[in-house]
């Protein structure tokens, strides 16, 4: 039934037309829709709301066996003994250490993770 309808407004909590559903709903409401049905000659107003919220683990960007580059200080001993210990090897042409992903999610290494 919807898909055919043409959707002229979308609007965010706070805006003209939403006042009163924001009244109504409060921080649960997302956004709403102004929808017209030609067939018929009717304008809907629909509202999209939170109907429930909980924790979710961000998915990973790297697989488990996936090789990463990390940055290390060649002072940061403790971090770079941490990193042999994984199976990191150094790289001294890009001056990185290469390691498995999965030795070293969860730790501090994970935060140093060369980003494109």
């Amino acid at each position: 039934m919807f898909k055919d309808l043409k959707t002229q407004a979308h609007l965010k909590p706070g805006q003209k037309g939403t006042k009163k559903l924001m009244a109504r709903y409060g921080d649960a409401l997302l956004c709403v829709r102004y929808r017209y049905d030609k067939d018929r000659g009717v304008r809907m107003k629909t509202v999209e709301l939170v109907v429930e919220e909980k924790a979710w683990p961000a998915p990973t960007r790297f697989g488990p066996a996936e090789i990463v580059p990390v940055v290390v200080g060649y002072t940061e001993r403790d971090l770079r003994d941490l990193l042999k210990s994984a199976g990191g090897k150094w790289d001294p042409k890009e001056r990185v250490w290469h390691v498995a992903y999965a030795s070293i999610r969860g730790t501090e290494l994970e935060k140093r993770i060369l980003r494109d």
